[in-house]
């Protein structure tokens, strides 16, 4: 519920006229920046692009923890109780 309210919210905010030109500013700024530093930006942008995907697969492909067996597991039988 509280993330449709944000959502609803940050709709009529981008609508707004001043939100939208400090947003189609920042992008050309962003762009700009991107062609003055052509090799390294890109190198930069491509790590960030790819970070939560190495991440992703390294959670998948992690191997799962075995739990140790109990050492006094063998001395614990647990006797059937009677009720009578």
């Amino acid at each position: 519920m509280l993330i449709g309210l944000i959502l609803f919210v940050l709709f009529f905010i981008v609508l707004m006229p001043q939100t939208r030109t400090f947003l189609l500013a920042s992008a050309a700024g962003v762009g700009a920046w991107l062609a003055e530093w052509a090799p390294f930006s890109y190198l930069l942008l491509l790590i960030v692009l790819a970070a939560p995907f190495a991440g992703v697969y390294l959670m998948r492909t992690w191997p799962q923890r075995e739990e140790p067996e109990n050492p006094m597991a063998k001395y614990r039988r647990e006797m059937p109780i009677d009720e009578d």
